[in-house]
Parts: C-alpha cells; structure tokens; sequence
C-alpha cells in the first residue's frame, strides 16, 4: 500500500467518484479476536425489527353493524343485512392535543367544510363506478405531463375551483396543527432549504438520496391512516383521505413517447399539484424520519430531508462506514415503501462543491457562483435591452419569477443578493 493509499484511508475511504461507494472498511468497522491478536472484519449491523403500538380508540367488529342508517352515505354491511358505523372511534384526546375539529360523520365534516353533503360526495366521486372520473371533464383536477431531467415523465394534478377551496380549509384548519419530523424541512412554516443544509456545513462526507416517485407512492390507504392516527373517525378518514387523492380518468392519455408513465397514477394516490400534498407527504414519512434520524445518530453524522431529498454528512470516518450504512438507508427507505432512486445517489467530499438541494455548504450555506452569474446575466440584459428579451422560458409573471430567484438569492447570501436587487430595480418593465 502506497502512502497516499494510506492517508486516504485513514481519512475516511477511498475518494471514490460522486456514484461510487467505499469499499474498503476503516478500523471502526474491525473487531479483534481476543485469542489470536488478529483483527477480522464485523458482522454487517443487522437492523432490529421495528413494531408500531396504535394507541387509538377500537370499535369491535359486531359493534360496527347496525340495523337502521346511522348517517347519510353509510356504507352497507358485508351481507348487505344492516350498516356500518364507523363514526364511533374517534379519538377525543388525539383531536384535542392537536386543536383539530371534533369530526365523527360526513355530516360533521360537510358542515365543517362548509358545502352541501350532496356537493361533498360528488368530489369523492362516489356517485361514479369505481370511485373514479369516467373522464377528463368529470375529474375534479387538470392534468397534464412533464418530463423528467433522466427520462420518463412526471403528472402534474392541479384541483379544480371548488376542490381547490376544500383541500385549502383542510390544510388550514387540519394538516397544519399536525407537525412534521424536526428532520423535515421542505413546506414546513419556520423551515427552508437554509435550515435544511446548515447542518450539513463544512462535513467532509456528504451522502445524498432520492426518493423515487414521491408523491404517487403515497396511497390512499396511508393518507386515511394519517387522518386516524390524529383522532378522526374511519367514516371522516375515508373522506378526508378521498377529499386529498386523485384517482385519474381511465381515459387519460399518457405521452406519447412514453407509455408506461400512466401505471404508477393508475391507484388512488397524492396528487402533485394539491396544496395538501406536501404536508401529508411529510407525515406519510414520518416513521421513515424517526428511523434514518435514529440511524444517523448510531453512525453519528447529521440527517434532514427536503421533500424528496433525503441527506447525510459526517466526518471521515462516515466514509469508511458508507458501504453498509448504504445498504441499511435503503432497506428502510423499501420497509417504510419509498424507493430510493439509484441514479440519484451521490457521495460528495470535502474537496468538491457539496451542494444540499441547491445550497452550497462547503463553507457556509450559498448560492453557487455559477447560478449567481447567470441570473445577474438576465438582469443585466432585461436593464440593457428590456425583460421582454430575455424571456426566453414564456413565465406569465416575469417580474415575479425574477424577484422570487432573487429573494433565493437574499435568503442565501445577502450582499450578493443585494447586488441583484439594485440591477432588478434598474429593469423598464415597459419595454
């Protein structure tokens, strides 16, 4: 072994490229045999099954079946002989820890929502076979494609008016008394993209992650399992969890280039494009949260996650450990069912730009200088020759898109965001 060999091993692994792992492990992965003075390497740490206790209130099964309708809209029972009642098993203290409204029938939540239960049912879609639109006229969202950076495409699901109204009251009044993992940064009031990559700041090690497919890969099923486990009743769950998931058009056509974009929207899912979404994404991923968090801790390196990005940093010796602590974000990320994309995955040294969801970190949280130069490039030209020049992207709100990259800017690194903000001043919105 050469000396250079040896000094990037004893600071932490080999200084592999940003998609490659080490796989030679430090010493803090070796054990000796107390018989022969030989050292061996460990046993690869095995991760302790993790068992969840509800602590929700149970309504016995036989309880549930009543003979006369016990509410509008309640579902028959299995022999079709009588009801179910599923508005006895809301949790008052659940629902009173987090301010929530005392919900227990759609009755309640229509009256809380402020419509008629009727008008509440037909954005459920229940009156159409299979719970879903018949087509794009009937769905209760405007749909189209966008395509990814590395291929495929992305549905974007924007609510329509009334739908729009409804999933707002329940962000307000709902979704926002219930916090998130502190480990979550992205769409948390008092959190941001700074809060998310200070504690990443001048490590030598930086591990980053994807989650694939984030927002579809949170079912129905999990979003009305969110709603109970905050104290409503399975009858409100089920409408809040409709009232939040999309259901696409058996006739929405996919891209043209791309026929298989469509079966990952095909289950009833979160939509991107509700303002409900990210905060039920958040909490979907909470279970995900307290276990990287507590992952991190054993490995002593730092976790935050920004929606979808998920992100570890530690000293050297983090990077001799990467090539089981790899493996072990993995395997949680696929228990908690999120996927970590591969192609996405990057390990970052030291002596490379770090960058943590677009903050530079290396030395303190920035904007990356190429970034800054090329919005102080547009801002030139818009003063010099005019913003409609330079509006090469067709934004409806140019100023606005402009003053919003400024403010990423301001937030970031004042002085430089200052500089911009004197060339935006100087900009003839008329030409």
């Amino acid at each position: 072994m050469g000396l250079l060999d040896f000094l990037r091993r004893l600071l932490g692994g080999q200084p592999a490229s940003p998609n490659d792992q080490p796989s030679a492990p430090d010493t803090s992965t070796l054990v000796r045999d107390p018989r022969t003075g030989g050292v061996t390497p460990a046993a690869p740490k095995l991760l302790a099954p993790l068992r969840y206790r509800s602590s929700l209130n149970r309504t016995a099964t036989a309880a549930e079946r009543v003979a006369e309708l016990p509410y509008r809209f309640a579902n028959l029972s299995v022999d079709g002989d009588g009801y179910l009642d599923l508005s006895t098993d809301a949790d008052e203290r659940w629902l009173e820890h987090f301010d929530l409204p005392h919900l227990r029938t759609p009755e309640d939540l229509a009256n809380f929502l402020q419509l008629p239960l009727g008008k509440l049912a037909w954005l459920t879609h229940r009156f159409e076979e299979g719970g879903r639109p018949a087509g794009e006229k009937e769905s209760h969202y405007h749909h189209h494609w966008v395509k990814k950076k590395l291929g495929g495409h992305r549905l974007i699901e924007a609510p329509k008016q009334t739908l729009k109204m409804v999933q707002r009251r329940i962000l307000r009044d709902i979704l926002d008394h219930v916090p998130p993992h502190p480990a979550a940064h992205g769409f948390v009031t008092g959190r941001s993209i700074r809060t998310n990559a200070e504690p990443h700041v001048g490590k030598s090690v930086l591990l980053k992650f994807d989650l694939q497919n984030f927002y579809p890969s949170v079912r129905y099923s999990r979003v009305v399992a969110i709603f109970r486990s905050v104290g409503f009743s399975r009858e409100v769950a089920i409408w809040l969890g409709r009232l939040t998931t999309s259901a696409i058009p058996a006739s929405l056509k996919y891209p043209q280039d791309d026929p298989s974009a469509l079966w990952m929207y095909y289950p009833r899912h979160l939509p991107q494009g509700a303002c409900t979404s990210p905060a039920l994404a958040n909490l979907s991923a909470f279970a995900l949260d307290v276990r990287l968090t507590g992952l991190a801790r054993k490995y002593d390196v730092h976790y935050t996650r920004y929606a979808d990005d998920l992100t570890f940093s530690g000293t050297g010796r983090f990077g001799g450990a990467l090539s089981e602590f790899i493996p072990l974000v993995t395997h949680i990320a696929k228990s908690e069912r999120f996927y970590i994309h591969r192609q996405k995955r990057r390990v970052l040294r030291g002596s490379q730009r770090q960058t943590v969801a677009g903050v530079v970190v290396n030395e303190k949280p920035n904007v990356s200088r190429r970034d800054f130069d090329r919005l102080k490039s547009i801002l030139h030209n818009c003063a010099k020759h005019g913003p409609s020049t330079q509006n090469h992207d067709d934004h409806p709100d140019f100023a606005a898109h402009l003053a919003g990259r400024i403010g990423h800017v301001l937030h970031l690194n004042p002085h430089r965001g200052a500089k911009l903000r004197e060339l935006y001043n100087q900009i003839d919105w008329s030409r």
